[in-house]
C-alpha cells in the first residue's frame, strides 16, 4: 500500500470523476483539476465565493461549483476551459444543487425549499417544480435517465411526483402513506419506487412481492460463536511487532500516542460499547443511521447510532450476521470497494482500516503532522482512494487482490 503527497483541501471537497479519469479538489474559491494517474494539475478554475459543493455531470464533461451563501452556481467546462456558465438564483437564496442524468440541466433547490428551479445549459430554458419536502433523499433518477422522482411536502403531508426528464412535465402524482417520509430511491430496473419514513431498523424486503424476509437486529452483546468479532486494541512498540501491528501513530492521533494499532478476534459473548441516546433533544443517535451494500449485494455494512464505534458486516445469502469491527472512536463513514467486497472505514485519526471476507488490517496514513482522515472516497477501478481530512488530502494506492487477500489471512482471517 502506496501514499501520494498531500494536497490542500478545503470543506471535503473533492472527487472523482465518473469515467475515473480526473480527480477535482477545492482551495476555497479555487477548484482544482488533476489526472488521476499523475496527479498533474490540468485546470485551475478561480470562483467569486468559496466553493460548498462540486459535483461532476455524467459524461465528466462538466463540473458544477455551488456557492450557497452567495446563491451562485458556477459550470465549468473541460473540453473548453474558456466557457462557463454562471446561474444566480437571487433573493430565493440557494441550499442545494445538482445535475440531471443527461448533465445538460442543473436542479436548484431554493431558501426554504420553496421551489425547485430546473436551468438548461443549452436552451437556458428555465422550468419550476413546487413542494420539494426537505429530507435526506428527496430527489431521484431513474438509471436509464428518463424520470425523476420528487418527494412533496404539501398541506402537512407527504406526496411523490414523477416527472419526465425531456421536458420536466408532470407524468404522475400521489400521496404516499408515511408520517415524515425521509427518502426516496428507484430500484435498479426503474419499475420500482422506494419510499421510506425515519430509519430505526434494518429490514431486508423481497424485490419481486416486497415482504419482509427478515431483520436484522443490533443488539449490544455478540453471543453467535459464528460471527467473528474484531476489537481494534492499542499495543505497545516494546511488546514486538505482531502481524497486525503498524507504525506507532503521531501525537494526537489516538488514545495513546507511543502505542501501535492492531485488531484482535476476540471471544463471543462480546459486549459492544453503548451510548444512551438523548431522547429529549432533536434527532437522538439512535437506530440505523448508516448502511452499503457490497458491489456484488452479497454483504451489507451497518452502523447503528447508538453503538456508534461498531460496524456490522451482514451476509445476505445466509441472511446472518457475518463479522463485527469495534473500534477505538466513533465510526464516521464507510465505503465498498466498486470491484469487489472490501470495506474501508474512517473514523476521524490518523488510521485507514480495510475489511474483507478474508480479514481485516489497520494502516497508518503517513506524513508530516497529524493528518485526521475525516472521509474518503474510492477510484471506480477499487486500485486507490482519496482520504480526505479537514485542511488537505491523499491517494491511497492499494496492491493486487492477491496480496491484499494474503495479508488479511495474516490478519486473522476468517470464512
Amino acid at each position: 500500500m502506496n501514499f501520494s503527497e498531500v494536497f490542500k483541501l478545503s470543506s471535503l471537497l473533492c472527487k472523482f470523476s465518473p469515467d475515473g479519469k480526473y480527480l477535482a479538489s477545492c482551495v476555497q474559491y479555487r477548484l482544482v483539476v488533476r489526472d488521476v494517474n499523475t496527479l498533474q494539475i490540468l485546470q485551475l478554475y478561480t470562483c467569486l465565493d468559496q466553493i460548498q459543493h462540486i459535483e461532476w455531470s455524467a459524461d465528466s464533461l462538466f463540473i458544477l461549483c455551488a456557492m450557497y451563501k452567495r446563491g451562485l452556481v458556477q459550470v465549468w467546462s473541460l473540453e473548453q476551459p474558456e466557457w462557463h456558465c454562471k446561474i444566480d438564483e437571487g433573493s430565493a437564496g440557494l441550499v442545494a444543487s445538482c445535475w440531471s442524468p443527461d448533465g445538460r440541466h442543473i436542479l436548484n433547490t431554493t431558501e426554504f425549499h420553496l421551489r425547485i428551479t430546473v436551468w438548461s445549459l443549452c436552451t437556458k430554458s428555465v422550468s419550476y417544480i413546487k413542494y420539494p419536502k426537505a429530507c435526506l433523499q428527496g430527489i431521484t433518477f431513474t438509471r436509464d435517465g428518463r424520470y425523476m422522482a420528487l418527494a412533496e411536502r404539501r398541506d402537512c403531508k407527504d406526496y411523490v411526483s414523477i416527472f419526465v426528464c425531456s421536458d420536466w412535465q408532470l407524468l404522475r402524482h400521489f400521496d404516499t402513506d408515511t408520517q415524515d417520509l425521509t427518502g426516496i430511491e428507484w430500484a435498479p430496473n426503474g419499475c420500482v419506487l422506494a419510499v421510506w419514513d425515519t430509519c430505526l431498523e434494518v429490514r431486508i424486503l423481497h424485490h419481486v412481492t416486497w415482504k419482509m424476509i427478515t431483520e436484522f437486529g443490533h443488539p449490544a452483546t455478540i453471543n453467535d460463536p459464528k460471527t467473528v468479532v474484531y476489537k481494534e486494541a492499542e499495543k505497545s512498540p516494546q511488546l514486538g511487532l505482531g502481524c497486525l501491528s503498524f507504525p506507532p501513530p503521531r501525537a494526537g492521533a489516538g488514545p495513546l500516542p507511543s502505542s501501535e494499532s492492531k485488531y484482535e478476534i476476540a471471544s463471543v459473548p462480546v459486549s459492544l460499547q453503548t451510548l444512551k441516546p438523548v431522547t429529549d433533544r432533536a434527532n437522538p443517535k439512535i437506530g440505523i443511521g448508516m448502511l452499503a451494500f457490497s458491489p456484488d449485494s452479497y454483504f451489507l455494512a451497518t452502523r447503528n447510532d447508538n453503538i456508534p464505534n461498531a460496524v456490522w458486516v451482514w451476509d445476505i445469502q445466509k441472511l446472518r450476521l457475518f463479522a463485527v469491527l469495534e473500534q477505538l472512536s466513533p465510526v464516521r463513514t464507510f465505503q465498498w470497494d466498486p470491484q469487489q467486497p472490501r470495506l474501508a472505514i474512517c473514523t476521524g485519526g490518523s488510521r485507514l482500516y480495510l475489511w474483507s471476507p478474508a480479514g481485516c488490517m489497520s494502516v497508518q496514513v503517513p506524513g508530516e503532522g497529524d493528518f485526521a482522515v475525516l472521509s474518503l472516497c474510492w477510484h471506480l477501478s477499487g486500485d486507490s482512494m482519496a482520504l480526505l481530512s479537514k485542511d488537505h488530502f491523499c491517494l491511497c494506492f492499494l496492491e493486487t487482490e492477491a496480496v491484499v487477500g494474503t495479508a488479511c489471512r495474516q490478519l486473522g482471517g476468517h470464512t
